[in-house]
Formats: structure tokens, sequence, C-alpha cells
């Protein structure tokens, strides 16, 4: 099989946020999709060693913020560049709380937000499907949802070419996202904290 087929899948971007007791947090995620519409149904997929993942899994409930095409690219580096254990992702930025409690983003980063409550999951290997109940939702901006190809041709900033004096980066770029890891070795266990895609699809730089 030719991996690079699933390439040709089409995604949207959104930020996925939780709360567990005091404590808020959030990632990037790129499925989320209707499923059924009586009663409303989504589906969303996280990977495992994602700190919201454990939330999720713990409370039962999260919103879904549906980034549009105004977002900046500060939303992508604050919450897919760093993870909820170490930070406080929502420290000095601008939210709101649905009926559920959980955060959402405002605009113009994104047009609309989701509230589900999960009824079922299925274990994926390295990610978790959760299927939840739509409980809550707003469209807040007629802007088009981003998607991979619009993050990558208009929100991610252009690697910028070494000056003549310095020496060229060493290291691994994700072939999904442009996630750049650097370093001689790339762990083989390495997940990438953008898109999540394993070590198998970097290559060397």
């Amino acid at each position: 099989m030719n991996d690079n087929v699933m390439r040709n899948l089409t995604y949207g971007l959104f930020v996925c946020t939780a709360k567990d007791g005091d404590r808020d947090n959030g990632c990037i995620i790129n499925t989320a999709l209707q499923v059924a519409s009586a009663p409303n149904t989504i589906a969303i997929s996280l990977n495992k060693t994602d700190f919201t993942h454990d939330m999720i899994m713990k409370t039962g409930e999260f919103n879904v913020s549906i980034i549009s095409e105004d977002a900046k690219f500060d939303v992508f580096r604050r919450f897919g560049y760093q993870s909820g254990r170490d930070a406080d992702k929502m420290a000095g930025i601008e939210f709101r709380r649905a009926a559920n409690g959980i955060t959402y983003l405002t605009t113009p980063d994104v047009n609309g937000y989701l509230s589900g409550k999960v009824k079922q999951t299925v274990d994926l290997g390295s990610h978790t499907l959760f299927i939840a109940d739509v409980t809550d939702g707003e469209v807040l901006s007629g802007t088009a949802s981003a998607t991979y190809a619009y993050y990558f041709a208009n929100i991610k900033p252009k690697p910028e070419a070494p000056k003549a004096d310095e020496a060229p980066k060493k290291g691994w770029i994700c072939t999904i996202c442009g996630y750049i890891y650097e370093g001689e070795v790339l762990p083989p266990d390495f997940i990438c904290p953008v898109c999540k895609h394993p070590a198998s699809d970097f290559r060397k730089l």
C-alpha cells in the first residue's frame, strides 16, 4: 500500500477543550465530524498521549471550537506545540464558557463551537474515538472553516532560509504538518506534537 494516499483525505482543524475540576485544557485535533442527525451525534479522535484525552476519558464531556480561516498561528502554537501537563494553555487568551462549564475559543480564531457528552468510546490503538451527543453549539461568525490545506498555504509561517553565516538546522521534519524536531536522532516512538503522526512520517532534513 502507498501510505501517501492517506494524505489525500480532507481534514478540518479544531481546538478540543475539556475541564477537570478547576483545570482547563485543550489541544489541536483534525478529526471532528457529524455521524448522525437524530439525535445530533459527533465523533472526535484524540491521541492517547494528549492530556485532553485523559480529561475527556475521566469527565465524559468536551467542547470543539471550529478553527476559522481568520485564525492566527498562535492558536496552533499554543494548543499544538506544548502539553497541558506543563503549561496553562488558557492563560492570557480570551475565551468563553459553554453551558457545560467548558471553555471555547472566540472570534476571529473560530467560527463556532459544539459541546459533546460522550456516550461511547472506541479504542483505535494510538487514538481513542469519542462518540458523543451534541448538547450545545453556536455559530460565532460566517468566516469559512480552515482546512489542513488552508493552514499550510495561509496560516503556518513558511520556513526561513538560513542566513549566509548560519549553519542549516539539523533534524527531522514531519511530512504531514511540517513540524521540525531538532536533533541528530529521532526517537522511534516520537509522536508529532502538532498532527500526532508517528516517527515513520518524518524525514531527515
